[in-house]
C-alpha cells in the first residue's frame, strides 16, 4: 500500500496494491498498519455507501461541526469522480485552500480526509458508487456544508455543460465567509 501526502499534506492518496489474475483481483482497501505508519491515526466508527446515476452529480461540500467532526476515508467501487477536499482549519496555512484528484474503480485509489476538511465530488461516469469509512457516527444535527460554487474558494469543477446536478440542500449551502470558525 503506498499512501502519499496530496499538496496539502494532511490528505493523503492511498494505493493498494492490487493482485490480479485470470479469476479477478484482490487488495487489502483497508490496513490500520498501514494508515499508522503513514502517520493517519484514527479509528473507523461508521461505512456509508452512495450511488449517484448520472454524470455531472456534485455531493458537497460536506462536513460534520464538532464534537462529530469526521475523518473519512473515499474510495470508489464502480465508475469515476473528481473529488475535492478544502481546509476548514483556520490555523492551517492551508485554510480555505483545496486539494482535487481524480478516483476511480480501475485504480482502487483512495482519499483519506482528516478531520477539518469538507468533501465534495462530482461524477464524471453514470452509475458512480463510493463507500466512506468515517471515523465518527453520522450526527443530522451536526450536518454541515459550503457551497460547491463558492468563488472565494474557486474550485475549478470539470463540468462539460455547465449544469450540475446537486441536492436542495446543497444549493442551499453558505459561502465559507459565512460560516463562523469550527475547526
Amino acid at each position: 500500500m503506498k499512501i502519499t501526502p496530496l499538496a496539502i499534506p494532511d490528505v493523503k492518496l492511498i494505493e493498494p496494491k492490487i493482485f490480479e489474475d485470470n479469476r479477478g483481483f484482490f487488495y487489502e482497501s483497508y490496513s490500520l498498519r498501514h494508515f499508522e505508519e503513514a502517520g493517519i491515526k484514527c479509528q473507523f466508527v461508521q461505512d456509508s455507501h452512495s450511488l449517484s446515476k448520472d454524470i455531472g452529480i456534485i455531493r458537497g461540500l460536506h462536513f460534520q461541526l464538532p464534537p462529530h467532526a469526521q475523518a473519512k476515508l473515499v474510495r470508489i467501487t464502480k465508475g469515476r469522480v473528481w473529488d475535492v477536499a478544502v481546509d476548514l482549519r483556520k490555523k492551517s496555512p492551508t485554510y480555505g485552500q483545496h486539494v482535487s484528484i481524480e478516483l476511480s474503480s480501475k485504480t482502487s485509489s483512495m482519499l483519506f480526509l482528516p478531520i477539518g476538511f469538507a468533501h465534495g465530488f462530482i461524477t464524471l461516469e453514470a452509475n458512480t458508487e463510493i463507500l466512506y469509512k468515517m471515523d465518527a457516527y453520522y450526527a443530522p444535527s451536526h450536518d454541515a456544508g459550503i457551497r460547491w460554487d463558492d468563488p472565494d474558494l474557486a474550485i475549478n469543477w470539470p463540468i462539460n455543460n455547465n449544469s450540475p446536478i446537486l441536492s436542495d440542500k446543497d444549493m442551499a449551502l453558505p459561502a465559507l465567509k459565512d460560516i463562523k470558525e469550527i475547526f
